[in-house]
């Protein structure tokens, strides 16, 4: 299993990447500009971060094959290591079919469907993103789709990953995995609340209480 977070803020992936196993980070073009940092800069900062092991990911802006293929390669240029997201639509096909040619990783993203998620694959993306809680605010079943692009994968592009994205909640993120998904992609605020359980908290302070009555001198 591979754990991502999904944000542009250096400071949060230097905290999280202490406490969770993290994979890596993957940026959006929302993300990036919320966070004020081109990727000029932001990418070679994660980067240090993360360390040589970490994958990061980051989306690409042309319309056309060309002009996506052209920038990818830019991309690439500020880290080797990077995985370049390509919006699935038909320009988007094309140019992960020839970035595949160059022998530079995708991952196909903005998906809505299985289809288009296996379609990506075909094409020969390392990585499909499906978007979970946008599908359900748009009144489909994300988890459903993404169950679905998990069986197309597994029997028809078995070298591609389901990365899920798009999350409210930790449960959706739980969901995604047992439906097999290898890769999930957090936002912030649900990466805080998979490690919110207030009885943790709770169970923590009973057993601070009776230890201190029991050894107040420290009993170590």
């Amino acid at each position: 299993m591979e754990l991502y977070l999904d944000t542009a803020d250096v400071t949060a992936v230097r905290r999280w990447s202490r406490i969770l196993p993290l994979a890596g980070v993957t940026t959006n073009p929302s993300i990036t500009a919320t966070g004020g940092m081109p990727l000029s800069e932001l990418l070679p900062v994660l980067r240090e971060v993360l360390g040589p092991k970490g994958r990061l990911f980051a989306q690409v802006m042309g319309k056309t094959e060309s002009e996506m293929v052209r920038e990818a390669l830019a991309l690439r240029e500020l880290d080797r290591d990077l995985v370049v997201k390509v919006p699935v639509c038909a320009e988007g096909l094309a140019a992960i079919k020839g970035l595949t040619a160059l022998g530079v990783p995708t991952l196909g993203t903005a998906v809505y469907t299985p289809m288009q998620g296996v379609l990506a694959a075909l094409a020969g993306a390392e990585y499909v993103a499906p978007y979970v809680n946008r599908l359900d605010a748009q009144g489909g079943d994300g988890i459903k789709a993404v169950q679905e692009l998990q069986q197309l994968l597994a029997l028809h592009a078995p070298g591609s990953k389901v990365l899920a994205a798009s999350f409210r909640t930790p449960r959706q993120a739980l969901d995604c995995l047992l439906a097999g998904c290898q890769s999930i992609t957090l936002p912030l605020d649900v990466a805080e609340q998979l490690l919110n359980v207030p009885a943790v908290d709770a169970a923590l302070l009973k057993f601070d209480q009776d230890w201190q009555r029991a050894f107040p001198d420290g009993g170590v």
